[in-house]
């Protein structure tokens, strides 16, 4: 007779097998990795998961909504800190947690999944995660420092981190460059051409 699960075994169990799934994806794309392969990676039967999710879609959402949870929960926390000493937006923060979670990071970003409108917390997590970038760029605004189009610049400032980030990822910096001095220069030059002001 199977063990009866308590909520806590099951969210345990969910984070575990994300845990793992995060790491497989990430090395071999989604369809590079089975379910039979995950069960075995936790020492687990081929059946298992199948308790725990309906099948390697849902374990896919999952997992990408747990990494845009916790992607903006750090900007949330640099840009409140950002918001006690009003100073400019440099991007470390962005930076640091992409660089110090480089599975999460591409499973984000790099991976399509056509279905991701069919779970709700991930699009929840998703909508949440761009919404960061704007905040900054909104405060400014009510501040009188920018006069802009906020989603605009959200998306360019977005595109500058998306881009340093995946440049050093893809070992493609050089010359005493990283992601960290490239964001905070191209964040530089898009303030100077979007018109922002100093304090």
């Amino acid at each position: 007779m199977p063990k009866v699960l308590s909520a806590d075994d099951i969210a345990a169990f969910r984070e575990r097998l994300c845990d793992v799934a995060e790491q497989k994806f990430a090395a071999h794309g989604p369809d590079g990795v089975t379910l039979r392969e995950l069960a075995e990676a936790m020492g687990v039967s081929p059946m298992t998961p199948y308790r725990y999710f309906k099948d390697k879609d849902a374990i896919l959402a999952a997992v990408r909504a747990r990494a845009f949870t916790r992607f903006f929960e750090a900007m949330e926390a640099v840009e409140a800190g950002a918001s006690r000493k009003k100073g400019a937006f440099t991007g470390s923060g962005y930076v640091n947690w992409a660089l110090g979670n480089p599975a999460a990071y591409r499973l984000m970003f790099d991976t399509q999944q056509p279905t991701a409108s069919s779970y709700p917390e991930l699009v929840a997590a998703m909508a949440r995660s761009r919404e960061t970038m704007t905040v900054y760029w909104r405060r400014i605004k009510a501040d009188g420092r920018f006069k802009g189009d906020v989603d605009l610049a959200g998306h360019m400032m977005w595109s500058v981190m998306h881009g340093a980030v995946m440049l050093e990822l893809a070992g493609l910096l050089h010359g005493g460059m990283d992601a960290r001095k490239l964001a905070a220069r191209a964040m530089l030059s898009l303030a100077r051409d979007l018109g922002v002001t100093s304090e």
